[in-house]
């Protein structure tokens, strides 16, 4: 194997082991944090932490207008948008819903790719993607089938839908951010820094109208428990900028639809511990939902990678 794709793919299952853990610390850390003041937390440690690599490392951004709009737009959909629609949807909902429907965002880059890229998809994998959102739809309205209580179940289902939406967002940071790194060479470096630092001050007003005042939220970040904290840094750290860099590492040497399959690794570290750690439970409909998603991935993966 060309040594390049092997380090590629040792980056990107290192972000993947990452970022699914991520999901259970997520949910753990935002019994005492509301999610936005839990974002900005998160984004300005990890913006404080990057920033003297700026000059350190000479870390230069995009100029042009052309590709400093491709930056922000970037950023905003990698942090702001994807992250922060995320956190509000885990919120509300289980991680264990949020990891499968967070399973279909790989199948999305593939649409993705034949809209803007105008790649071939043939019929078998047309048929897999269709299986695949029909299980993807059963886990987002499964907790309607539950015995929850309506209010659980509407809650439920609206942090589903966003974490849907916020699968949308990042398939549109992995192509734009593939864009970025092939055709106007951007450093994944200055991208991840950049990221970060744009996602803190944009979503620095939410976690204000959140809490109430700026002040407010710092007195509460005050008061959290030390494991609060240790949630936060993880993110801030390993989530955030590591995550983030080795899979803009990985990226740039292989495809946007190889890399993104590297997602379906996340399932195996954010189920065990939703299961152990978190105490939520496996339902029928949930079992049901999966193992449609899991057969439309499936099928149209497999074909795609004997094509």
């Amino acid at each position: 194997m060309n040594p390049a794709r092997l380090r590629a793919y040792i980056y990107l299952i290192i972000a993947s082991a990452i970022w699914g853990i991520a999901g259970p610390v997520i949910k753990f850390t935002l019994k005492e944090l509301p999610p936005f003041t839990f974002l900005a937390y998160r984004f300005f440690l990890t913006s404080i932490i990057l920033s003297p690599l700026i000059f350190t490392k000479g870390v230069s951004f995009p100029k042009k207008p052309k590709e400093l709009g491709l930056f922000v737009l970037i950023a905003l959909l990698g942090t702001t948008i994807n992250i922060g629609l995320l956190f509000w949807g885990l919120n509300l909902t289980t991680v264990l819903d949020q990891t499968i429907i967070s399973m279909a965002a790989p199948l999305g880059v593939i649409l993705a790719g034949t809209l803007i890229l105008r790649e071939r998809v043939t019929k078998i994998e047309k048929l897999g993607i269709l299986i695949a959102i029909v299980g993807t739809v059963f886990i987002i309205v499964q907790p309607i089938f539950e015995s929850s209580g309506p209010i659980f179940a509407y809650k439920n289902l609206f942090g589903n839908i966003l974490t849907l939406i916020s699968n949308f967002a990042w398939i549109g940071y992995v192509i734009f951010s593939k864009i970025g790194l092939k055709d106007y060479k951007f450093e994944p470096l200055s991208l991840t820094i950049g990221s970060f630092i744009i996602g803190f001050f944009t979503i620095l007003p939410f976690s204000i109208l959140e809490v109430g005042s700026f002040q407010g939220a710092v007195q509460l970040i005050k008061v959290v428990s030390i494991t609060t904290h240790a949630g936060v840094v993880y993110m801030a750290l390993l989530s955030g900028a590591l995550a983030y860099f080795l899979y803009q590492l990985g990226q740039k040497t292989i495809e946007a639809s190889e890399a993104i399959l590297f997602t379906y690794l996340q399932t195996l570290f954010a189920i065990p511990l939703a299961v152990w750690w978190l105490k939520e439970t496996i339902t029928t409909p949930f079992i049901l939902g999966t193992v449609l998603t899991t057969l439309g991935i499936g099928i149209a993966e497999y074909k795609r990678r004997k094509v």
